[in-house]
């Protein structure tokens, strides 16, 4: 049998108000919304093949691009709402009720989600997401250093720039792969305007977190992921969410670092498989 799993065969557009949005499919069953982080070049493909491959065997997975992202239509600082997108992405498909599973951004936007929709949401699953209010373990409450080495990747999007910010994502050099690099690189200098409207916005407040009051209130079951080596999310973020949402559960893996979907991929998909099986 053809194995119809492949960036180009799996790649799909809708339009939605918020404008065309891209997206990869594959396989069938309840669906699964994947959502990619904040980085330059990051797409659904980057940050979720190896995980739409295998969750993709029982389930309908979706991995967006977001607005400002890989293939979908350019937004500014200001557009910005993946929150909103999520809800008109669902809609435009036809889909009453997703799971959701975010890394980073992608898990901040699933979190808003789930506390703003919580009949279209199934399950949470999040992977080193962030969450407003006071830090304890990022001195002075600055940017961290893997938020740093995004920034100046922003505005010098250079190839070794990438190869930093590969670098500082992952616990293990191995997952920063001159493949991965160079497929980041390429992502993003083909959508100058992606990298222009990102820039614009370093510095100015994050839009669009849920607050604790929100968190508190989602009723979704969730499970929330963080690597304990992350030298971009503090795994405070991910304490702060199980300590806050009521049906929840916390995994936290040792020698991983941001991306725990890449890093720790047979363990990551097997107990998301399982969870959203069984919850």
């Amino acid at each position: 049998m053809t194995d119809t799993f492949s960036e180009e065969a799996t790649s799909r557009f809708v339009q939605t108000p918020s404008g065309r949005v891209h997206y990869h499919e594959h396989g069938e069953g309840h669906p699964v919304v994947l959502l990619h982080g904040s980085g330059p070049g990051a797409t659904g493909w980057s940050n979720f093949a190896p995980t739409i491959r295998e969750l993709g065997k029982e389930f309908r997975c979706l991995a967006v691009d977001m607005p400002g992202w890989g293939k979908s239509d350019p937004v500014s600082y200001d557009e910005r709402d993946h929150a909103r997108t999520a809800l008109e992405f669902l809609d435009a498909l036809g889909i009453e009720q997703a799971a959701f599973v975010g890394n980073s951004m992608g898990g901040a936007t699933a979190v808003m989600f789930a506390a703003t929709h919580q009949d279209r949401t199934s399950h949470l699953v999040t992977m080193g997401a962030g969450v407003g209010g006071a830090h304890l373990f990022v001195p002075g409450g600055g940017p961290s250093e893997g938020v740093r080495v995004l920034q100046r990747t922003y505005q010098d999007p250079s190839l070794e720039n990438f190869r930093d910010l590969c670098r500082v994502m992952t616990f293990d050099p191995v997952h920063a792969s001159e493949e991965l690099v160079r497929q980041r690189h390429q992502a993003a200098v083909d959508h100058p305007e992606h990298i222009a409207n990102f820039a614009a916005g370093i510095g100015r407040p994050r839009p669009h977190l849920a607050s604790h009051a929100q968190i508190a209130g989602i009723t979704a079951p969730s499970l929330f992921f963080h690597g304990r080596d992350d030298r971009v999310v503090h795994y405070e973020s991910t304490l702060k969410l199980v300590s806050l949402v009521p049906r929840s559960r916390a995994v936290l893996l040792a020698d991983c670092g941001h991306w725990v979907q890449l890093e720790h991929a047979d363990e990551f998909n097997r107990t998301v498989a399982d969870f959203l099986r069984h919850h």
